[in-house]
């Protein structure tokens, strides 16, 4: 199927018989479809159908010789037939993102070039530090692996986008296994970034943090305040801007309302949000600071209640997600039963006119060579009528 929007647009007098003669060809062995505002006889002398859009009234339109069609009754009549395109995931798909995505980003490169000179940084500046120092040290730490990743982050905004674009456009792979496997990639590298904060803290404080629970403790804090922001990278259709200041909530929280710089202050209730994150759990943890936390859990349960929060931002992500979900299939359900109602008897009649006998072929998936054996082709030639004033040429 070839689709043309306003082949002669920009196109000299001398150069437009040679695309005639083009789509005299093309309508011979393809299925051809054609919008334009100009040369509407040649169209409709070679067309097997033409559908006239007026410029004045958009709600109804012409269907060769038949006045006053319902728009939304004839694009219902036009895609109601054959099956969907499904984006399907695919080894090819997946190592078009292997290469764009990790082999030849730059930009990945470069996060890894800046981590590892602020690691360098951190390292020399808090080079033997004493264990009354811990807790500043930790706290650089998760900068230093926050502020690595976030141009990741932040990125993958502008990244859904033209990756929506250009599946839609080359159809090399799914959108959906793209996301996963961006998401798989984040995972990855907050992994990563996660063993490198681990490793340097220890560096600086000698024998004070090499248990895995306290990288485990650095895992679930680093995820707490960033996936949020993936998420809503990744999977929602929010402009930079939004993403960016939402995304930004979960690290403010963590200022306000974990307590860990002030442990015991606050109002009364609303202190008591504390237990949503991971930071208050990792402070109860920390030798020298636990002593003045105030309600941490017992230490068989506190590793378990810091994974839980860690995962607090994407619960409530995708329950919102799932409600949108919920609101968007009401809406589809609804527009579904509107379209039933359009399939009366003048909807069997557009049909029959567009495609004749060729009707049964395209349900049953019949290609274009079945579709070119019968005297009324799948071909459609669409023009409109705004910048013509003969009446014919008019809905």
């Amino acid at each position: 199927m070839i689709c043309l929007d306003e082949p002669f647009g920009g196109v000299t007098d001398e150069f437009i018989p040679f695309i005639q003669k083009r789509l005299e060809c093309l309508r011979k062995r393809h299925n051809v479809v054609l919008v334009s505002n100009d040369h509407v006889d040649f169209l409709k002398g070679i067309a097997d159908n033409v559908i006239t859009v007026s410029s004045i009234d958009r709600s109804v339109v012409k269907l060769n010789n038949r006045e006053g069609v319902d728009r939304d009754k004839m694009i219902l009549a036009l895609t109601s037939r054959g099956k969907n395109y499904s984006y399907e995931s695919s080894e090819a798909g997946a190592k078009f993102f292997w290469d764009v995505e990790i082999i030849s980003n730059t930009n990945l490169r470069q996060i890894f070039i800046f981590a590892f000179v602020c690691c360098c940084l951190y390292v020399a500046t808090f080079w033997d530090s004493n264990e009354t120092s811990a807790p500043l040290v930790l706290i650089a730490g998760g900068i230093v692996a926050f502020f690595s990743l976030q141009p990741f982050l932040l990125s993958q905004v502008e990244w859904r986008n033209s990756m929506l674009e250009e599946t839609e456009a080359l159809v090399h792979s799914s959108p959906q296994m793209n996301r996963a496997l961006k998401l798989l990639l984040t995972l990855t590298l907050i992994f990563i970034l996660t063993a490198a904060e681990f490793g340097v803290v220890n560096l600086v404080i000698d024998g004070l943090f090499t248990e895995a629970k306290y990288w485990v403790a650095m895992l679930c804090d680093s995820a707490s305040l960033t996936l949020p922001l993936v998420c809503m990278g990744i999977y929602t259709r929010l402009p930079f801007q939004t993403v960016q200041i939402v995304g930004s909530l979960p690290f403010l929280g963590m200022l306000f309302l974990s307590t860990t710089f002030s442990p015991g202050a606050g109002l009364p209730v609303l202190k008591e949000l504390r237990y949503l994150y991971p930071r208050f759990y990792f402070w109860c943890m920390v030798p020298g600071v636990q002593l003045g936390m105030e309600g941490c859990p017992s230490d068989d349960i506190i590793v378990l209640y810091m994974i839980l929060s860690a995962f607090t931002g994407v619960f409530i992500f995708f329950s919102i997600k799932f409600a949108v979900q919920l609101r968007k299939n009401s809406r589809r359900q609804k527009k579904k039963n509107q379209q039933g109602r359009l399939k009366d008897d003048e909807f069997e009649d557009i049909q029959l006119e567009i495609y004749g006998d060729q009707s049964d072929d395209l349900e049953k998936g019949g290609g274009s060579g079945s579709a070119r054996n019968n005297k009324v082709e799948a071909s459609l030639t669409s023009a409109s009528g705004s910048r013509h004033s003969s009446a014919d040429e008019m809905a």
